[in-house]
């Protein structure tokens, strides 16, 4: 399974973009804010590039979680539903954008949506990758 998440715009507070599964569109995404230069901790979205996903255990939200690894100078960076960048702590939520740009709606159904997907594919013994991009 292939994940790409292109993000589209770029807010004083957060990052929103929109998340595809093999190439078809899943959902909005909302992130932390893109920052050049150092990461500040809990406020800095992930770097672009290409990344494994696996499912594995949350110790935050106690149960299995769609985990992204290896993000350079991140850890236990997870896609998960929320709303608000104080939803984050560099993570990605899922949802549905709304008219405030620093809101997404719907997480939980969007995410419940792509869960489904994506333990299938790991249930199937797929590869999952994520590849983190801005539009040009």
């Amino acid at each position: 399974m292939q994940l790409h998440l292109l993000r589209d715009t770029f807010a004083a507070r957060s990052t929103l973009g929109l998340l595809y599964v093999d190439d078809v569109a899943e959902c909005d995404t909302l992130e932390d804010r893109v920052r050049i230069g150092p990461k500040v901790p809990r406020r800095t979205a992930i770097p672009p590039g290409t990344y494994r996903v696996v499912i594995d255990d949350s110790a935050r939200f106690k149960k299995p979680m769609p985990h992204v690894l290896d993000v350079p100078g991140f850890e236990g960076i997870r896609i998960h539903s929320g709303n608000t960048d104080a939803d984050t702590e560099g993570c990605i939520l899922l949802g549905r954008r709304t008219a405030n740009v620093d809101f997404i709606a719907d997480s939980r159904k969007a995410f419940d949506a792509f869960f489904a997907k994506l333990k299938a594919a790991v249930d199937r013994d797929e590869q999952v990758s994520l590849t983190v991009l801005a539009k040009a």
